[in-house]
């Protein structure tokens, strides 16, 4: 959790509130590359836990590959994940997306992050 400085009153104290740190969305264009390629790219991610989430239509569908592996995080739900082939070369479950996210993380349904050495900058 973050925590931020409101000024209520010019006169007042400074009162602190809490900001959740889970989820955040991101202005600047960010670009999600592997093996030499942009496999993603928007400037409409979502931040959520450090990973940007891109939407489904920021993503080059010609290098993703359906697996059948899945994962549980208790507050997001199920993750499904694509494989990325680049150039002859595969690097399986590097992409995750959660096609049906519990409620806290609606904000993500259906967007996809990255790990397994994909850069995202």
């Amino acid at each position: 959790m973050l925590t931020s400085l409101v000024r209520v009153k010019p006169s007042t104290a400074i009162v602190s509130r809490v900001v959740s740190a889970y989820s955040t969305s991101a202005a600047a264009m960010v670009k999600a590359t592997w093996n030499g390629v942009t496999v993603a790219e928007s400037d409409k991610t979502e931040v959520v836990e450090g990973n940007h989430y891109f939407p489904p239509d920021s993503i080059r569908k010609e290098y993703y590959t359906s697996t059948e592996t899945t994962s549980v995080c208790g507050w997001k739900g199920t993750a499904h994940y694509y494989s990325l082939q680049v150039d002859g070369e595969t690097n399986k479950d590097a992409a995750w997306y959660y096609p049906e996210p519990k409620a806290g993380a609606n904000n993500i349904k259906g967007y996809v992050a990255f790990w397994k050495g994909v850069k995202v900058v």
